[in-house]
């Protein structure tokens, strides 16, 4: 199964290929995507992202996973995350948003079990 290419990210919206939804935050992962609802794990901007957030996408058997900051990386990326990820023998890259979109799409065109959680504001 292949990773879902991000067919359009703006301001709050962004867009999976082949699904309706418009997302404001989302995960995805080979073969699927949803909302990403930091309200289940309760995430904040800071400290930020947990391996709780993470832990669906990793189970999807990824080997790399992007972690978009936001459009102004606000939102933080502890040290035990990466180290959560390293672990589990997974490739991490932390970036902003629009930078995080395009390496998660030349990953996922290349072919790369390649997941990723995008926060698409601040």
């Amino acid at each position: 199964m292949s990773s879902p290419e991000i067919a359009s990210l703006s301001w709050g919206q962004m867009k999976v290929k082949g699904c309706s939804t418009t997302y404001k935050d989302c995960k995805v992962w080979p073969g699927g995507s949803r909302t990403w609802d930091w309200r289940e794990t309760g995430t904040n901007h800071s400290p930020g992202v947990q391996p709780a957030d993470l832990e669906e996408v990793v189970k999807k058997g990824v080997k790399t996973l992007v972690i978009g900051r936001g459009m102004s990386e606000a939102l933080q990326v502890p040290q035990s995350t990466v180290d959560y990820l390293k672990r589990n023998g997974i490739d991490v890259l932390v970036l902003q948003t629009e930078k995080a979109v395009a390496e998660y799409n030349a990953l996922a065109a290349r072919g790369v079990q390649v997941g990723g959680v995008f926060h698409s504001t601040c």
